[in-house]
């Protein structure tokens, strides 16, 4: 991988030029021409290094979303994996190390359209889903950093901010535009020279609108942030763990704030517990090259935060059934029921 294409994997994962030409930003800052920055795009797609060049949506703010976790038989698990990566309100769906074996996330334009989506799962399956909803996110910011010569690195990448953007929780979009404008960027921004500008055409308003709304999403906090959206496991991150704690609740908040900071955790959130079958409130995630790597790092976190007396669990994945941006549908979705089987 030569210079450049590694300059457009690490330094534009967030803070995309909103301009009317923002491959021609990109181009200049690298003393080329735009031509070649969307063939490199286009190039780091087509590998799978990239899923797009679009918004990461903060959960919870345009919509609704949980983790979700099922206990599958072996035998069943390949078929079960594909029939929920059928529905388009899963975006990620893995295989893990746990009697929990099949964890997905499900996003929807409201909570009715996620719980509808879970009970057809359930039906269809016979398998009950624990749902683990989003209680607090102590991560500020992240990316993949491009490994270097084979080197390992932190794969986390944070833009460390003061104060995190306050977000109305669970906000719907004010009006038509605006939900026609999230569905037309959750994709991605075309690679075209004015990307805002064809997306404006398809909507039929003006391209400073489209770029005065994504710019009012990103203030407000309900995009996280807007850039190149990496695959880690083909960037060679592919041991990852997630790691769970069983904190008690007097002190779950201070525990998530200190190990939000630690350079190799690249996600930390609190969600609910489902004792007695779940008793886990804290959810770190931790991305390395080499498993063995991965479980030291996790044992140093330990030692350092003096946690070797809380109960934890490490569920490193072993499969991916599916990944990619989520999707905000604002249609209800469809009722599966009459297909279901058991077998």
């Amino acid at each position: 991988m030569n210079a450049l294409e590694q300059a457009l994997l690490n330094d534009y994962q967030r803070d995309f030029p909103l301009q009317s030409n923002p491959y021609a930003v990109i181009a200049k800052a690298h003393n080329t021409d735009t031509d070649t920055i969307l063939q490199l795009l286009e190039k780091l797609k087509k590998k799978g290094l990239i899923t797009r060049i679009g918004p990461v949506f903060r959960p919870n703010t345009i919509g609704v979303s949980t983790l979700a976790a099922m206990k599958i038989p072996e035998h069943r698990l390949e078929a079960v994996a594909k029939l929920v990566n059928s529905y388009p309100e899963v975006n990620h769906n893995y295989e893990r190390e746990h009697h929990f074996n099949l964890w997905f996330v499900v996003t929807a334009s409201d909570q009715q359209h996620l719980e509808n989506t879970i009970l057809n799962i359930e039906k269809l399956t016979g398998i009950a889903v624990m749902r683990l909803p989003l209680v607090r996110e102590h991560h500020i910011d992240l990316g993949f950093k491009m490994p270097l010569h084979g080197k390992e690195t932190s794969a986390v990448v944070r833009k460390h901010l003061s104060s995190p953007p306050t977000v109305k929780h669970s906000t719907q979009p004010d009006d038509a535009i605006q939900k026609q404008l999230i569905v037309a960027i959750q994709s991605g921004l075309p690679l075209v020279e004015r990307p805002y500008a064809e997306i404006a055409q398809r909507l039929d308003i003006d391209e400073q609108e489209v770029m005065r709304r994504i710019e009012i999403m990103l203030t407000t906090g309900a995009i996280r942030r807007i850039g190149v959206v990496v695959r880690h496991h083909e960037l060679g991150y592919r041991a990852n763990a997630m790691l769970v704690w069983d904190i008690a609740d007097e002190q779950v908040n201070e525990v998530g704030e200190q190990l939000s900071s630690v350079d190799c955790i690249t996600l930390c959130y609190q969600r609910p517990r489902h004792r007695p079958h779940w008793p886990y409130n804290l959810f770190t995630m931790i991305h390395g090259k080499e498993r063995q790597s991965v479980e030291q790092r996790i044992e140093e976190i330990v030692q350092q935060y003096g946690l070797s007396d809380t109960p934890r669990a490490t569920l490193f994945s072993l499969r991916r059934f599916k990944q990619r941006g989520a999707c905000y549908s604002y249609a209800q979705p469809e009722t599966h029921f009459q297909l279901a089987s058991n077998g």
